[in-house]
């Protein structure tokens, strides 16, 4: 870029490079999605034919299904990149307050992708975690994460929703 400022109008199509930081994001997502399918095809032999698939509030299994529904996880993971990644090629789609102009639109877009990003890796990384509980506690290894998995991953989530909104409100 050289210093020089870019220039975007609402609704153009944004051409902005990948930060360090959503780079970084996306590695960590990467590789627990990828390595959560890699240890569940690994430990697949190992896996009794009924697993804990679903989690009451307290993170306790609360339903147990066939072994075979933990694909269903991987699964989610596949839609929420597939998804989430399309919307980040695209911030000019998102929306935006009414203060939105040229002068402006790159910070917006920016922002809002960045957003997107977090919550895409954020998210695919909550699923990899419920599959390594899930094999886990089939498996005998543990009781699984507990009560403490779902206060921690609504707080995650909610602290990045939370603290992009307080970012926005900054962009003049």
């Amino acid at each position: 870029r050289g210093g020089e400022k870019m220039s975007h109008s609402p609704g153009q199509k944004a051409n902005i490079p990948k930060t360090v930081s959503e780079k970084i994001w996306d590695v960590l997502g990467c590789l627990c999605y990828a390595g959560s399918i890699v240890f569940l095809i690994s430990i697949w032999s190992k896996l009794p034919e009924e697993v804990p698939v679903h989690y009451g509030v307290l993170g306790e299994a609360d339903r147990w299904g066939s072994k075979w529904e933990l694909i269903i996880l991987p699964g989610i993971g596949r839609f929420i990149l597939l998804l989430m990644t399309l919307l980040e090629k695209h911030p000019e789609i998102h929306n935006y307050p009414k203060r939105l102009n040229e002068a402006n639109a790159e910070r917006f877009y920016l922002h809002s992708r960045k957003l997107i990003n977090q919550l895409k890796n954020v998210c695919i990384i909550i699923f990899s975690f419920i599959l390594l509980e899930s094999v886990s506690i089939a498996l005998g290894w543990g009781s699984g994460f507990g009560k403490w998995f779902l206060p921690i991953a609504l707080f995650a989530v909610g602290f990045l929703i939370a603290s992009s909104m307080i970012k926005r409100k900054k962009i003049q």
